[in-house]
This record gives structure tokens, C-alpha cells and sequence, in this order.
């Protein structure tokens, strides 16, 4: 594969973030009908059908290998992790405080990477987060009243962090399944291995209401919250962010997480006609900034585990 497809690849994770970009206003608004755990069960179930559909569409041959389902089961669980503390933290917190916690995900994918899968961690890429790090802040203050932060619930900050560390230990553990099998294989198998962990979740949380599935809405809005959520923000996002790891290391691809606040504010200026501060301007451009320095940097085994990958695949295909 040219250098230059293996560089447009390693775009993946920003298409993923621009999915993502208006997912918490949509989830915010969705629990309004629909309670979070409920909604997190519908949008891992849609999204693990379509992926599902996607793999046999596509003609792969799914071909894993016995030992390696448990670590399917095991990406399941940090999909389900992610999926439940992300929207009851959404539930609990701000639009300042949700923004703002996204910046920890790809702190918390760049510690793991070093110390789960020895990624080095350059002065470039440490300056690229740093960069990024703070231009995040620049553009959520030019949106936000930051001093709302401190208003919001202590428990949905909490569990906000939690889902950040949960889709970090997501994208981190998640490489070495996509290196050997594929992005499409390594997505549809964790969801759909997710998607029983959040059934029991939403179930509790309908029993604790007293609620029956029967009494979802099915309305416009409903179907379309969870069409967004399930379809766009789940299967096309997940496939894409597992996408560029099978060409960069983790800790590069986590950096695109942080243009995930640009992108949603952007929408909201876009199609809601919401006012943008002049400091989103400067910040989005501090952001873009540190995501161009660490995407430049690739981990040194990366071209070595992808020609072992592509000698894998062939070997399997001819069996």
C-alpha cells in the first residue's frame, strides 16, 4: 500500500470525530424520551446489526480464531463500559462539562499505548497533545460559561472520565484485533459482544423506572435520535476510528478525539444558527495545529506489524 492511501487512512478517526461531533447535544435531547441506559442499548444494538451487515455484504470471511473471542468479549465490555457511563454522565452533566472531559480521552489512550503497548511517546507527539490539549479549552471557553463547570453533578463528572478511560482502554486493546483480523471485523464482533452487557443495563434501568419497552415513543424524533446514534455515531464512527489503527498507533489516532468539540460547535453554528466566539477560531486553528504535529508521527514497529498483518491475511486467504 502507497505511503500516501496508509496517510489518507490514518483520516479515519477525523471522519469519526465529525460523527461525533453533534452526538452529545443528539443524546442529550434523546433522554428526554427515551432513559439513557435504554437508548445506549438501542444505539449498540442498531449499530452492531448494521456492522453485522456491513461483514456480510462485503463477503469477509470472519475466520477467528477460538482463542482470540475473548478478546472480542473483552472490547464488548469496555464498548459497554463506555456506552453506559457516557450517557448517564451526559444525563447528570453541562454541555461545558461534557466538552471539556473529552480532552482526557486521548490523554488516557497515550498513557496506555506506552505502557500497555510500548508506544513511544515523542517530545512532537507529547507538544502535539499539549497543543491540542489547550486549544480545546480556548474553544470550549469562547462557547461555554466555563464557571458552570463547578455546577454541574460531582457523579457525572465522574462517570464522564470513566467513559473516557473506558473508550481509550477501547481504542488501546482493540489494536492488536484489528492488526490481525480488520477495522470491520474487530468493530461488528465488539458491539455486537457489547450489546447483551447494555440489555441487562437497560432492563434494570426500565424495572427501577417502572417502565415496560412498550412505553418508548416510537415517534420521529425517537427514530431518528437512535438512527443517528446507532447508524452514524456507532457503526460508521467505531468502523472508522478502528480504521486508522490498522495504519497508525493508538495514541496517534486518539488525537483526533480532539476536534470532536470543533466539530459539534461548528454543526450547532451551521444548522442551528448558534453564535460562534472569535476565540473558536483561534482555538479550532491551536487544535487543528497540535492534531497536524502528532499525526505526522508514526510508531516505528507500525510499517513492520502491517507487512506481518498483510502476510497473515494472505496466508489465511489461501487456506
Amino acid at each position: 500500500m502507497s505511503g500516501f492511501r496508509r496517510y489518507a487512512f490514518a483520516f479515519g478517526p477525523l471522519a469519526a470525530a465529525a460523527l461525533w461531533g453533534g452526538m452529545y447535544v443528539v443524546s442529550k435531547w434523546s433522554f428526554t424520551f427515551v432513559p439513557p441506559a435504554t437508548m445506549g442499548f438501542l444505539r449498540v444494538a442498531l449499530g452492531g446489526l448494521a456492522l453485522w451487515l456491513g461483514v456480510r455484504l462485503t463477503g469477509r470471511r470472519t475466520g477467528i480464531d477460538r482463542a482470540d473471542w475473548p478478546a472480542f468479549v473483552g472490547l464488548g465490555g469496555w464498548v459497554a463500559l463506555t456506552i453506559a457511563t457516557q450517557f448517564l454522565g451526559t444525563e447528570l452533566t453541562n454541555a461545558s462539562q461534557g466538552s471539556l472531559l473529552t480532552v482526557l480521552t486521548p490523554v488516557f489512550a497515550v498513557a496506555l499505548g506506552a505502557s500497555v503497548l510500548g508506544e513511544r511517546v515523542t517530545r512532537p507527539k507529547a507538544g502535539g497533545i499539549v497543543i491540542a490539549a489547550v486549544g480545546t479549552v480556548i474553544v470550549i471557553a469562547g462557547q461555554y460559561d466555563l464557571t458552570t463547570i463547578a455546577a454541574g453533578n460531582a457523579a457525572g463528572v465522574g462517570l464522564l472520565v470513566v467513559a473516557s478511560f473506558a473508550w481509550a482502554g477501547y481504542t488501546v486493546w482493540g489494536v492488536s484485533v484489528v492488526r490481525k483480523y480488520s477495522a470491520l471485523i474487530a468493530a461488528t464482533y465488539s458491539t455486537i459482544a457489547a450489546t447483551p452487557m447494555l440489555a441487562v443495563l437497560a432492563a434494570v434501568e426500565l424495572a427501577v423506572l417502572g417502565r415496560g419497552i412498550a412505553s418508548i415513543p416510537v415517534t420521529a424524533e425517537s427514530i431518528f435520535a437512535t438512527a443517528y446514534l446507532g447508524l452514524a455515531a456507532t457503526a460508521a464512527a467505531w468502523y472508522l476510528w478502528y480504521k486508522g489503527l490498522e495504519f497508525v498507533s493508538a495514541g496517534t489516532v486518539a488525537v483526533f478525539f480532539f476536534l470532536q468539540p470543533v466539530v459539534g460547535i461548528s454543526l450547532g453554528a451551521l444548522l442551528l444558527g448558534e453564535r460562534i466566539d472569535p476565540g473558536f477560531v483561534v482555538g479550532s486553528l491551536v487544535v487543528v495545529g497540535g492534531v497536524w504535529l502528532v499525526s505526522r508521527e508514526r510508531a516505528d514497529d507500525t510499517d513492520h506489524q502491517q507487512h506481518g498483518n498483510d502476510h497473515q491475511k494472505r496466508n489465511d486467504t489461501n487456506q
